[in-house]
């Protein structure tokens, strides 16, 4: 066995040990097992089951981790992404009005094209042709909508008929919950806790269970069925015209999600080479949008790269045996169906305010001096929450940022590719809304 562990991950010449792997994928898997509860219970709110969406969150997971383990050789976890799922359940279905079998037809298109794009290398020409204070102002809108998504879930954000909203009643449970949740994740994860958000999740459940506001429902049991969400995928629903932007945002949110995940994990793991590239990217990526095309299959959102691997990364994980590990874990979770179920919705709101904080982290990169970069930023980040759609932030973000640098007299700025994406924007809103 360990020959063979050697064959496939070269772990001498990485300069790791089977044991370290395996404690690597032990503390990634713990970091991220959140996705294990949050998933379903936002899936579900745009009438998925609730069992199988938490079935194939895990074997998405699974899938994901395999192929980026074996195929590209990195200590990289994947998983359904946070914001990818609000934007599936909340704007595609919810607001869109589009049924989730069409959304997860979205999902197979966008992770298909991810996967060509990153075959034939066209992916580093986007890349470079979108600013990079627009992607920021993306990750950051991103995190207010997931913030958004958390207080209204928790019930410290209703609606009102005069201001559209207003705050709830603190003094009820999901809110006193909410709010200690919170405060104990944040705190746990400042003392670099392993698990932190999955420790506040859990909690909040045991105290809901002990004052009898959850029913227990138990931990183990066979893994529910996954046929409910099974090949369900409306591929030619989701070649409607209309469709079109959001295929384009689960690309673009996907895209750039995971190489910036890649290239932070790259550089926590010292995986750079002498010339500063990262070897093997190409597979990394094709692993991503193999695993989104295998999530629309099983019945969930894109799966994507998860920078929490860095916490594996951390104890000493450098090979794809720790996304293998991550991979197993994930696989042995399917028999904790019942535990998922017994976790309130609220008890995932602290989890999803606090990847919030860590989205929002991005928009540190504006130049605040520069106003033609930083205005568009805020537009992008501010109407994602308050139009409650992903599509609509990136849409403003990139119309505004070309207006006001052809405005401004500085069009040398200003790529082909942005141009043409912002024409696009301006007829979809504009002119067919």
């Amino acid at each position: 066995m360990a020959d063979l562990l050697e064959r496939l991950f070269h772990l001498k010449h990485s300069g790791t040990t089977v044991r370290t792997e395996l404690l690597a994928g032990l503390t990634t898997f713990m970091t991220m097992a959140y996705i294990i509860f949050v998933n379903p219970s936002m899936l579900s709110q745009a009438g998925m089951d609730h069992g199988a969406v938490f079935v194939a969150t895990c074997l998405a997971a699974a899938i994901g981790c395999l192929v980026m383990g074996f195929f590209a050789n990195y200590p990289v976890a994947l998983a359904p992404g946070m914001g990818l799922n609000a934007f599936f359940a909340f704007t595609v279905v919810g607001q869109m009005g589009y049924s989730w079998q069409t959304a997860l037809g979205a999902v197979f298109i966008s992770g298909t094209i991810f996967f060509l794009l990153s075959v034939f290398k066209i992916r580093e020409m986007i890349i470079r042709s979108i600013p990079l204070a627009l992607r920021s102002g993306i990750a950051a809108g991103i995190g207010l909508f997931l913030g958004f998504i958390a207080l209204r879930n928790a019930g410290i954000v209703v609606d009102n008929e005069a201001t559209l909203v207003t705050m709830g009643d603190l003094a009820a449970w999901p809110p006193i919950m909410t709010i200690f949740g919170f405060v104990l994740i944040t705190a746990l994860y400042q003392k670099q806790v392993v698990g932190s958000v999955l420790i506040g999740v859990l909690s909040i459940t045991l105290l809901s269970l002990l004052v009898g506001e959850v029913e227990w429902q138990g931990v183990f049991a066979p893994p529910p069925s996954i046929a409910p969400t099974f090949l369900q995928l409306d591929i030619r629903g989701a070649l409607d015209v209309g469709m079109a932007s959001v295929i384009f945002s689960l690309l673009f949110v996907d895209l750039f999600d995971t190489s910036g995940t890649l290239l932070a994990v790259a550089q926590k793991g010292k995986l750079f080479n002498k010339e500063g590239n990262l070897p093997r990217m190409g597979r990394a990526l094709m692993a991503d949008g193999t695993a989104s095309v295998f999530s629309s299959l099983l019945g969930t959102s894109n799966t994507t790269s998860y920078v929490e691997s860095c916490a594996g990364i951390a104890v000493g994980g450098k090979t794809g045996l720790t996304a293998v590990v991550v991979a197993i874990l994930f696989l042995l979770a399917l028999f904790f169906a019942p535990l998922a179920g017994t976790v309130p919705a609220y008890a995932t709101a602290p989890a999803l305010l606090f990847v919030a904080v860590l989205m929002t982290h991005s928009i540190v990169h504006i130049d605040w001096h520069d106003m033609t970069e930083a205005a568009p930023v805020i537009i992008a980040a501010i109407t994602m929450p308050l139009t409650f759609s992903v599509t609509t932030g990136i849409a403003l973000g990139f119309i505004t940022y070309t207006a006001i640098k052809l405005v401004s007299g500085r069009w040398e700025l200003l790529s082909p590719m942005l141009i043409a994406l912002s024409v696009l924007f301006v007829v979809k809103l504009f002119i067919f809304p």
